[in-house]
């Protein structure tokens, strides 16, 4: 099988993620270039990562015939003009998380690929998790019995990146950065059951002089069949990334936590380069993992959707995954703006940016 050349739009941490991600599988992919409209943020990522081309505008890069998908590492704004413009080009997609802004910009996005015949992947990273997955494989043997409630945490100082922190550039605050994650993995979890209704609890406990977004968020998802999902996202929380999930049965229960398995506990009084990603010191006790892109299963999720664009695996997780959060979002903000539950499905039109649907409950009423 020839190796899928992939395009990287984007030059920062996630961006970083991804090419050491495809360099760690390098059998079936490799990153044969990277755009950014930064001044030499291009350059200087093609250089430091080993990539034969470089761009400031992705649309040139999309000319480039040695990309055949691109990942997109963008801010969410960007993502859905970013998607039908590669696929016009005949491009597949890899979408970092959330797919998109608005519900509209998901069917466009939706429409566009298949329009085009290419692939829209949507990059859920937890599906890939190897403890996350080892959980699920037991669940579906019956280790568990009946799963009636799973839940996901995921917690730190806040993201890299000064956009996440304008709602107009990233649509929302914790939930939308965040829950999505949450949101996907009971989905993912529980067999794709749909979703009956959604309950949040959102505030903005310690960012409010950075964001006029949530930083705190609490999310309970009922579904089909009874079970529930409940996930926790903050941006409150110092010390470095903690990512966790509890599964539990009438017959069983499991915990994983996704890094702190995978650490070394160190103690310093002087510190040392890097622990974990979001840990702000190094000095005093730590906990630095090792082998952490593939904990998350970056290179796994890289690699599955290589293989998807080859015709030898068929994607589990693509656009559809990407709306069925998108619209659980809406209700998350919803819920959270009129303070009860929302009944699904919630798919309100003309909506800007989710967390509108918190600051103007009125809104969320009207779609009711």
């Amino acid at each position: 099988m020839s190796k899928v050349g992939i395009g990287i739009v984007g030059s920062r941490f996630q961006a970083d993620c991804i090419a050491a991600s495809v360099k760690a599988m390098p059998e079936e992919m490799e990153v044969v270039a990277v755009a950014s409209p930064s001044k030499g943020n291009a350059e200087s990522f093609a250089r430091r990562h080993g990539i034969p081309a470089f761009y400031s505008d992705y649309k040139e890069m999309l000319r480039d015939s040695a990309v055949e998908m691109i990942s997109i590492t963008a801010p969410n704004r960007l993502h859905a003009q970013i998607t039908i413009d590669a696929a016009k080009a005949g491009k597949h997609v890899v979408c970092e998380k959330p797919l998109c802004v608005t519900l509209e910009e998901a069917d466009a996005m939706i429409d566009a690929c298949a329009k085009a015949g290419v692939l829209l992947l949507y990059a859920e990273e937890l599906f890939f998790a190897p403890k996350y997955v080892k959980a699920k494989q037991m669940a579906d043997e019956g280790a568990f019995g009946r799963v009636h409630l799973v839940k996901q945490g995921e917690k730190h100082s806040g993201p890299h990146s000064d956009w996440f922190w304008d709602v107009d550039q990233s649509g929302g605050g914790a939930l939308m950065d965040l829950g999505c994650h949450g949101i996907a993995f009971c989905w993912w979890f529980l067999g794709k059951q749909k979703v009956k209704s959604v309950y949040s609890q959102l505030s903005t406990q310690v960012n409010a002089q950075r964001t006029k977004g949530d930083d705190e968020a609490i999310t309970i998802i009922e579904f089909q069949n009874g079970a529930i999902g409940m996930v926790e996202s903050s941006w409150n929380r110092p010390g470095g990334m903690d990512d966790t999930i509890e599964v539990f049965g009438d017959k069983g229960q499991t915990y994983a936590d996704m890094l702190m398995g995978n650490a070394l506990p160190t103690y310093s009084e002087v510190g040392f380069g890097y622990a974990v990603e979001k840990a702000s010191s190094t000095r005093g006790w730590t906990y630095p993992v090792f082998e952490e892109h593939w904990n998350y299963g970056f290179p796994q999720e890289m690699r599955h959707f290589a293989r998807c664009v080859r015709g030898k695996e068929t994607p589990i997780s693509d656009g559809e995954t990407g709306r069925v959060v998108m619209e659980v979002l809406y209700a998350a903000y919803a819920s959270a703006g009129l303070g009860k539950k929302i009944v699904m499905p919630f798919r309100p039109k003309g909506i800007v940016k989710p967390i509108d649907l918190w600051k103007k409950p009125e809104l969320a009423q009207a779609a009711l």
